[in-house]
């Protein structure tokens, strides 16, 4: 709803998040890097905070519904496995060449995403992303809802046993 105290243009303007205020957060997702610096990759925020644990940024548009991203994993980057049990989180390439794996029940699937391809991953699953490429891969990140919860890694896995 528009502000009583903003005219319909100043309002508007406030929703609008440029690719030239906006700066890549290498440290959102820091701590993974203590287990395997595969894990090490880039948030830039446009909308809501997403799912990496960044509890607020001024310099996002509010989130109502979803959140939205852009996220840089390097060349053989890993975005390990996790799983969000309150939300549906989407992946859509923009650049480069996903591997995707998805694990439920003990069953696991995979799929290679490529430039303009589009994942929905439902809640409750374990997915993770890899760069199968040599180049930095670039993709949208939007989550169903405007502060998910911080996802957890299965319980074998190293970064369930780090604190953030």
């Amino acid at each position: 709803m528009q502000p009583t105290d903003k005219n319909l243009g100043d309002w508007l303007e406030s929703r609008v998040a440029r690719f030239s205020t906006r700066r890549y957060d290498w440290d959102a997702l820091k701590f993974q890097t203590q287990v395997d610096e595969r894990y090490r990759r880039a948030q830039m925020r446009y909308m809501g905070t997403g799912a990496t644990g960044v509890a607020s940024d001024n310099n996002t548009v509010p989130s109502a519904h979803f959140t939205f991203s852009t996220m840089v994993i390097p060349a053989g980057g890993i975005g390990p496995s996790h799983i969000h049990y309150d939300v549906e989180e989407v992946f859509f390439v923009l650049r480069g060449k996903m591997k995707i794996v998805i694990e439920k029940d003990g069953e696991r699937w995979e799929s290679i995403l490529h430039e303009r391809d589009l994942i929905s991953v439902p809640p409750g699953v374990y997915r993770e992303e890899v760069n199968i490429t040599d180049e930095d891969a670039l993709m949208c990140v939007m989550l169903g809802t405007p502060k998910p919860i911080t996802p957890t890694y299965p319980p074998e896995h190293p970064l369930s046993k780090l604190k953030r």
